[in-house]
């Protein structure tokens, strides 16, 4: 595919990873203990590639890294799962621009990744509450991933935890950040296995547009 077409992708996105709540990452600063571990998934609520619809797929990551990841100073390693109910044009488009190929936000995100380890189709399933009460991703028998909204003392009954235009954002800029704490996550795959309870985990909805920079 030589020429890159118009494309638009809006959704949830959520992590789960190994630091302290809240992540400093998403600060722009280093991990806790100066390295992260974790999952990353992504819903596609409505999107397209030119005129393939890519609504309602599933895509999830596991990646890890060492150092501060916005200064430049760490790259990920990371692998990347594709929900195996896209057909073939699908994953084309998918594997296209998660590579960073078509531009917008998600070329950004690319140029922080030193190794991508694979690729594997898989089923996938993403669950978010209306509320942003909790949030979860699985891959039968690889990768479960479950948070609820973070909550305290002083948090008013039923609102969320977020931060407005948070420095570190993993889906770009202008978004808003709720914060949470991981009930479940345990990944395995690409060389990676990790299990994490009570770790920082946030949901972030998505809104890319290529192939212009975003």
């Amino acid at each position: 595919m030589s020429t890159i077409p118009e494309w638009h992708l809006s959704g949830d996105w959520f992590d789960i990873c190994s630091c302290d709540i809240p992540c400093p990452c998403e600060f722009a600063q280093a991990p806790t203990n100066n390295a992260c571990q974790g999952l990353l998934a992504w819903h596609i609520r409505n999107g397209h590639f030119g005129p393939v619809r890519l609504d309602g797929l599933n895509l999830l990551a596991l990646g890890a890294f060492e150092g501060n990841l916005w200064t430049g100073e760490a790259k990920a390693t990371m692998g990347l799962f594709i929900d195996e109910k896209a057909d073939q044009p699908q994953r084309d488009a998918l594997q296209i621009i998660f590579s960073g190929q078509a531009g917008g936000w998600p070329a950004s995100f690319a140029a922080t990744i030193g190794e991508l380890r694979g690729i594997e189709l898989v089923p996938i399933t993403f669950e978010v509450a209306d509320d942003l009460g909790f949030w979860r991703a699985e891959i039968p028998g690889r990768v479960v991933g479950r948070a609820e909204a973070l909550t305290g003392p002083t948090t008013p009954p039923g609102q969320r935890v977020q931060t407005i235009n948070p420095p570190g954002s993993e889906v770009g800029p202008g978004q808003v950040a709720t914060w949470g704490r991981s009930v479940e996550a345990q990944t395995e795959g690409f060389g990676f296995q990790w299990t994490g309870e009570s770790r920082s985990s946030k949901h972030i909805p998505f809104d890319w547009s290529g192939p212009a920079s975003a």
